[in-house]
């Protein structure tokens, strides 16, 4: 490349932007680099910081950009020096005494290389290898800098020399040992002579020719191979008499190779070190003279020059010049080397630190025990066998994860020892490697993280059988590296806050390079050493992390944050004391037998899902822990803190006050004891409820109910975000755990607190189809579900049913009273109100005048005097502005201290830092939380009330949306890393949740409560303003959109509703629910110009652009109706009930115009124009964009009716049932929509036939022909016979129709010979249908069908059943179901109809289904089999729910619920039971000769296992029939 010829300062910029995009530089960067015009003189000025500030420039390019300009600068300066020093290599070594010429061109050249290189790299000091110690246990950081080289100190010191070696380490072995032996033994009789210790060292610079270094600065040299240095001391014979050549001998020592590491390098280079120990036994009254070796090139071969006496004067080696007078010091000399040798000896030993102490400090922040919550990450290589039996200590700490560079670890080391006791997820660093489009959240529970430790191999896997070898240094550096700076900087900068982990470095065995690196990683990415600390027992071992680490952030801090020569027992029994937990503790689980078991640690972390309460829970704690810290935990609990185990555990053991148990918990306790009574009816799983106002204890109570269990049941907390197949999976395994028989095991209690009634359900329908495949005897209880989660109203839950739910409100009882007045005195004299707020005020009973009156005084009392401009004071506004409208919200300690710009360097004790920085009144209404999976802490406001309150003062005259604007804009906050996944969340929910009733909430809304306050409280059009800055923040979400798009109709603002629902579904565009937002706004607008026409007469020309927005609406409505048939996860059938809203609109604005009312045009002037090619005259032009879409309306409108028909025949309504999605809701909720299809089938039929039946049967017996089949069809319609759903809906109580005549007049429509008639099949569907309503209510009604007629009609249906309607296989299952009188052949002909009928119901029944939870759409059933015949088997669902009318609705639902409904002797009478049996759980119809009928049972609990004979009842569905109380035949 031209980059290598062109010296650095003539670079243009053009040449600067080629070599960017040489190294991978964006070409945008590229760009604006150009564009500040920079050339090579300033690319050599550049630092990483003007980059990333200047340029807007990201992290990862600034940094890529300095390093290889320094490689680049490096290289280049290597390269130009050896060019330089070729010519001087010969005159170098032929005469070392004729320094080479410098001309000027080349002290200019040294001049630029050394202004080239100033700053570019990271100059240290640094200390050399001690005299005597191993090379191999040291390493030098290149470029950091030796002290200067030094003469005679106190003879013991050694005096130290410098050589660089560049050019004689690539020459040949013969020249390299000639140079090297010269320079050894010059320096070496030198320091003999003078009688001085003294270490000479290649790969140094000694400033003399080192053009861009500074005097000391380690270069290293490379050392292909060690024995040429080695041997190049034979020259010590050569160049000495035999006798002094032997004490040279003694006093040389062997060269040291102290490798020199360079980060990102994967060059070996090294500093070769000679020590010289002149031992006054050896040197005693000897003065040593040498010929030096030195290779001549013009005889090419090495020569010696003539016999010199050499000394140390100052720090350099010169010839003696007065031999005789240094002769006679010898004496001297000698004297004072042995007074050194011998003070040396006897000087004191070390004083002994105090490591227990230093080790205590360093493992827990300055705290009296180690922190439950603190993470740790271990970093180790190969464990001595030995070493193993003393790793209590890191049994019992939470080690998020282990770095191995042992290869046998899983075998022999560490890993295996530890997986006796714990569970862990091997890995390897690429599993680090975050996948595109995951989310952090994704990936931590991909990876397991925080359930089990992650045991990563750094260095491969001997046992493993994939392709994960371990390597040397060097090919771990060139393949390995890059991994290993990934893994650490995603647990660091995304996983784990600072602060909230320690990094330990166990160095059990030789310390290698990839360690190194790994210390040199984990500094950068945690910005600092005040979390990282190092424990060696062997001192040798320490030294070469020693040195390396001091060159990162030296000495002090090293040695700070070691612990060095402690022996691991001694290590392991120092930390034990200090846990909070007593060693290996082992936890005890109830067995049916009523004895106990053990719980194994690692099976309970394989069980991550569930926080297990063991029988002796917390009896681990120390006493040391428990009396150091029990004030501290009671405070907090009262404070407004969440109860916890130890809670309850410290009042149990008296070591506290008693927890009060509110009334609720003796009747949750009854609930569940009851159902714990075994009997023959009692289902697989148990649903309790517990509904409780915020703040009234309801999460107490919940907890106190699976303490007190703990003993009988097996009981576990289900924690958040898993799903039920995985709790399911758990909980199984929890009740199974020891147990001999899966059939006998101890009921489990599960918790689950503040989770959506969707996943309790879910998590029910998992458990008993897990029993059922287990195959559990019917009537064995295998799991109780106590769900706990906050309402407004709990007293309404809990009447709909009082058999399941438990309310627990702010009211206290007299007994309740008496208790917490009792209670409020004892804290009163420990603590101050404020420290126990929350309890005062359920003491208070929360009255709510009493409570507004106290939390307002006190709120008034607490901020007096706060500094408002202050950034705390901000962070306490943001706090309440979440508490109080996002459920459950927090904010991460890490995002405060963001905000708080707390930069918390060298401090061990942060979380002290943190709660200094906060003001006296954050102190107070700030409670601190843990994550329960992560142990990462964020704050919340004690209460919710108190938020309330803090908001309404803090804010005085601002405005709440001010407030929320300003947190949206706080960036800092928005691009923290650590908790964003919930930071987000909230944020989000903060504009986007609508309150739902079913949720909790105090009603039900169109906007979230913020949104909803401001636009009620402040103005629509700050409603508008808050809602865009989030949409901008949310990164334009197509959800903010829609919001947008609503607010604005809602404020008759169409243009801008418009605006924002077509960017909405521009982004969104299969999104149905955003569609029906498209179709609202003209919908709404078509409604808005539709009054504002009844102000005047309506004309062709001005209701135009009415027409045009209900027909823009009702396409909409169809994209709509598309999406939500093609989304296979969501069933949104908004856009159908849409669409018929907007047709009646709009057929009633077209029928009032005035030129169809007057005496030209009559309405009958306007069906015309509906239904045929007709046009009349005053519309033509007007509406001439119109013609077609309006002609077509009538179609449009039937297929829409004809759809929520079939929906509706196939699925019970559920009102319920909430959507799952805030986000994706649909505007308009249809609650009773079947009556709803009944009114606007007969809106459709009246605008479509504007006569009556009176009228029609008069023209028919005048004119047969003047009325055509369309119109009957419109009349039929009009009368409810329009379609399946409205012909059974007659069936139900109408008071205000006669609901036989009307069945008849529906009939009379019909052709008189329906079979010569060829009905279409939906005309030939509803007719039957209509029959078969009709026999249910006037069996003997003259206008009835003989049921032989009907199987015979139903012969029309086409006969490919794939072809045949959902309405008309129903209608076969029920018409050719066989009776008892039938014969055998005719049974077997009948089956065979219904079976394929069946069959093809089924397959239409899976595509409507699509993935959707059968809770969220229950099959409906039309009618049950009857023990009569003919008509009389039919019995219609209404005839059934008749008798359970005068049930509550609570003990109707049980009823139904357990089954008890069908042992009712009403039904039993009115009802057949069909025979059958069981295979494996399937039940089969007896009767069918051919082939099997399996009809599905609705309750699989009720299913018995095995082969069985059972009876049951039989459902018609849509689905085919299906099975009720399936019975085994005693």
């Amino acid at each position: 490349m031209e980059f290598d010829n062109v010296p650095f300062e003539k670079w243009t910029e053009a040449l600067v932007s080629s070599w960017l995009r040489s190294i991978g530089v964006k070409e945008q960067y590229v760009t604006k680099l150009n564009e500040e015009e920079v050339d090579g003189r300033i690319l050599l000025e550049l630092t990483e910081d003007y980059l990333k500030k200047e340029t807007g420039m990201k992290s990862g390019p600034a940094l890529l950009i300095i390093k290889k300009r320094n490689e680049l600068v490096e290289s280049l300066q290597r390269v130009q020096k050896v060019h330089r020093n070729q010519d001087n290599v010969k005159r170098e070594d032929s005469d070392a005494n004729n320094p080479p010429q410098t001309t000027g061109k080349t002290s200019k050249a040294k001049e630029t290389d050394t202004q080239a290189l100033s700053g570019l790299t990271s100059k240290r000091d640094c200390k050399p290898r001690p005299l005597g110690k191993d090379g191999i246990d040291f390493t030098y950081i290149k470029h950091n800098v030796l002290q200067p080289e030094s003469g005679v100190i106190d003879l013991i010191a050694p005096c130290h020399e410098y050589k660089s070696f560049a050019i004689a380490a690539t020459l040949d072995r013969t020249r390299l040992q000639a140079k090297f032996a010269k320079e050894v033994l010059k320096f070496g009789t030198g320091c003999m002579n003078i009688r001085s210790n003294g270490t000479i060292h290649f790969g140094v610079m000694d400033s003399r020719d080192d053009a861009g270094y500074v005097h000391g600065e380690i270069i290293g040299v490379p050392v292909p191979e060690k024995d040429i240095y080695v041997d190049a001391l034979d020259h010590i014979e050569k160049s000495l008499s035999s006798a002094d050549g032997e004490h040279v001998r003694q006093c040389i020592r062997p060269p040291q190779f102290i490798e020199v590491i360079e980060m990102n390098s994967s060059e070996k280079r090294y500093v070769v070190e000679v020590d010289i120990v002149p031992a006054i036994s050896i040197v005693r009254n000897r003065v040593y003279s040498v010929c030096l070796p030195n290779f001549k090139e013009k005889s090419n071969k090495v020569e010696h020059e003539k016999r010199t006496i050499y000394c140390r004067v100052g720090s350099k080696t010169e010839p003696v010049s007065d031999p005789n007078e240094f002769y006679e010091r010898v004496r001297d000399r000698d004297a004072r080397r042995e007074e050194a040798e011998q003070s040396c000896f006897d000087s004191c030993p070390d004083f002994s630190q105090d490591l227990g102490r230093k080790l205590t400090m360093l493992v827990t922040s300055g705290k009296k025990f180690i922190e439950k919550e603190k993470w740790y990450i271990l970093i180790t290589n190969k464990f001595e066998k030995f070493d193993l039996s003393s790793i209590d200590f890191l049994l019992n700490m939470k080690i998020f994860s282990v770095f191995d560079f042992d290869a046998d670890s899983k075998v022999s080391g560490l890993c295996s020892e530890y997986l006796k006791h714990h569970a862990a997820n091997l890995h390897f660093m690429q599993n680090y490697q975050i996948p595109t489009g995951m989310s952090i959240s994704e990936f931590e529970s991909h990876l397991h993280l925080f359930e089990q430790t992650s045991w990563i191999f750094c260095n491969g896997r001997n046992d493993f059988k994939g392709n994960e070898n371990q390597c040397d240094e060097m090919t771990w550096i060139k393949t390995k590296m890059t991994l290993l700076r990934e893994c650490v900087s995603v647990i660091c900068k995304q996983i784990l806050p600072k602060g909230t982990f320690l990094v330990v470095f166990l160095l059990t065995s030789p310390v290698e390079k990839p360690l190194l690196h790994t210390f040199n990683e984990f500094f950068t990415d945690m910005e600092g050493h005040e979390d990282i600390i190092c424990i060696s027992e062997s001192e040798d071992n320490f030294q070469k992390w020693q040195s390396f680490a001091e060159g990162s952030c030296g000495a002090e801090m090293v040695n700070r944050s070691s612990i060095v020569g402690m022996k691991m027992s001694h290590v392991n029994a120092t930390l034990q004391r200090i846990q909070p937990m007593t060693s290996r503790a082992s936890k005890h689980l109830p067995v049916y037998v009523k004895g106990e078991c053990n719980l194994e640690t690692r099976e309970e972390e394989r069980i991550y899902s569930l926080e297990i309460l063991s029988v002796n829970h917390c009896d681990e704690t120390s006493s040391e822990f428990v009396e150091d810290q029990r004030e501290s935990i009671e405070r907090e609990f009262y404070h407004g803190g969440k109860v916890n185990w130890l809670n309850l555990w410290l009042a149990d053991k008296k070591f506290v006050g008693e927890v009060i148990q509110r009334d609720a918990y003796q009747e949750i306790s009854d609930l569940i004891n009851d159902n714990l009574k075994r009997n023959i009816d009692q289902l697989p799983v148990s649903c309790f409820n517990i509904y409780h106002h915020p703040g009234s204890g309801g999460s107490t109570v919940a907890r106190q109910v699976l303490w007190s269990s703990r003993k009988v049941l097996r009981c576990a907390v289900v924690k958040p975000s898993y799903s039920v197949a995985t709790v399911s999976e758990h909980a199984f395994h929890l009740r199974e755990y020891e147990e001999k028989n899966t059939q006998k095991c101890l009921p489990v209690l599960l918790l689950l607190e503040d989770c959506d009634k969707e996943y309790q359900d879910d998590l029910k329908k998992e458990l008993e189809v897990a029993v059922n495949t287990k195959k559990i005897a019917r009537g064995t209880l295998c799991f109780v579900l106590l769900s706990c989660r906050r309402s407004h109203n709990p007293e309404r839950m809990c009447r709909e049913s009082p058999l399941e739910n438990v309310a627990i409100t702010h009211k206290l009882s007299d007994k309740e009273k008496r208790l917490f007045a009792g209670k409020r005195k004892t804290l009163e004299q420990q603590y101050q109100p404020e420290f126990i707020l929350t309890f005062v005020l359920m003491s208070e009973e929360f009255d709510h005048q009493k409570i507004v009156e106290y939390v307002q005084k006190f709120v008034t009392h607490l901020l007096q005097g706060i500094d408002h401009a202050s950034v705390v004071t901000r962070l306490i506004r943001y706090v309440a502005l979440l508490n109080t409208y996002v459920q459950n919200s927090f904010i991460s300690q890490s995002h405060c201290e963001a905000l708080l710009a707390l930069t918390i360097h060298m401090d061990r004790f942060r979380q002290h830092a943190f709660e200094r920085s906060l003001s006296e009144q954050a102190k107070l209404v700030f409670i601190h939380l843990r994550d329960d999976r992560t142990y990462i802490q964020s704050v919340r406001i004690i209460h919710p009330l108190v938020a309330k309150e803090i908001l309404q003062q803090l804010l005085g005259d601002q405005l709440q949306s001010q407030l929320a604007l300003d947190l949206l804009r706080e960036d800092v906050l928005f691009e923290n890393r650590f908790g964003k996944d919930d930071y987000m969340k909230f944020l989000r929910a903060l504009f986007m949740r609508r309150s739902r009733i079913s949720k909790g909430d105090e009603s039900d809304s169109f906007f979230s409560p913020l949104i909803d306050h401001v636009r009620e409280n402040e103005s629509p059009k700050q409603a508008i303003e808050l809602l865009t800055e989030a949409y901008k923040r949310f990164n334009k979400d197509a959800f903010f959109a829609q919001q947008l798009a609503r607010l604005n109709y809602r404020y008759d603002q169409f243009e801008d509703a418009k605006h924002w629902a077509e960017i909405a579904a521009s982004k969104m565009p299969t999104n149905s629910y955003i569609l029906d937002t498209r179709g609202q706004v003209y919908r709404r607008w078509f409604t808005a110009k539709c009054k504002a026409l009844d102000k005047v007469t309506k004309t062709p020309e001005n209701t135009a652009d009415a027409i045009d927005m209900a027909l823009k609406a009702l396409e909409c409505f169809q994209q709509c109706e598309k999406a939500a048939i093609a989304d296979v996860e969501t069933m949104n059938n908004s856009g159908f009930f849409a669409a018929v809203e907007v047709g009646c609109s709009l057929l009633k604005l077209l029928f009032s115009l005035q030129i169809f009312s007057n005496k030209n045009y009559g309405s009958s002037e306007c069906l015309k124009y509906l239904i045929t090619d007709y046009i009349p005259e005053p519309v033509m032009k007007p509406w001439e964009h119109f013609h077609c879409k309006l002609k077509n309306l009538r179609f449009s409108m039937c297929e829409a009716l004809e759809w929520i028909s079939e929906d509706l025949s196939y699925f019970q309504t559920d009102l319920s049932t909430d959507e799952e999605e805030t986000t994706e809701s649909c505007e308009t909720k249809i609650n009773h929509p079947k009556n709803w299809l009944v009114n606007k089938s007969s809106v459709y039929g009246k605008y479509f036939c504007d006569a009556s039946l009176e009228t029609i049967t008069k023209q028919s017996q005048s004119n047969p022909d003047s009325w055509t089949p369309f119109m009957k069809r419109m009349l039929i319609c009009r009368l409810g016979g329009g379609n399946i759903t409205t012909i059974f809906s007659l069936l139900s109580d109408q008071k205000d129709k006669n609901q036989v005549k009307v069945l008849e007049d529906i009939i009379s429509l019909y052709p008189r010979n329906p079979l010569k008639a060829r009905l279409d099949q939906m005309d030939l569907s509803n007719y039957i249908a209509t029959h078969i309503a009709l026999s249910c209510l006037s069996p003997q009604s003259p206008k009835l069908a003989t049921l032989k007629d009907l199987q015979k009609l139903s012969q029309q249906f086409p006969n490919e059943k794939r072809d045949c309607l959902s309405s008309a296989l129903f209608l076969l299952t029920l018409l050719f179901w066989p009776e008892e009188h039938d014969t055998e052949d005719v049974k077997d002909s009948k089956y065979g109809i219904v079976l394929s009928a069946v069959e093809f119901l089924k397959r239409s029944y899976w595509t409507k289904m699509k993935d959707i939870p059968q809770r969220r759409r229950r099959i409906f059933t039309h009618f049950f089999l009857g023990n009569g015949n003919g008509f009389d088997k039919f019995v219609h669902k209404t005839k059934v729910e008749k008798i359970t009318k005068l049930l509550s609705v609570s003990e109707k639902r049980m009823k139904w619920f357990r089954g008890e409904v069908w042992k009712m002797p009403e039904i039993t009478e009115l009802c057949k039971r069909a025979t059958g049996w069981t295979e494996d759980g399937t039940v089969y119809l007896e009767g069918p000769r051919e082939r099997k009928f399996n009809i599905p049972a609705l309750n699989t609990g009720s299913v018995p296992y095995g082969n069985e004979n059972v009876t049951f009842y039989l459902g018609f569905t849509f689905r085919g029939p299906v099975a009720y109380n399936v019975t085994a035949k005693l």
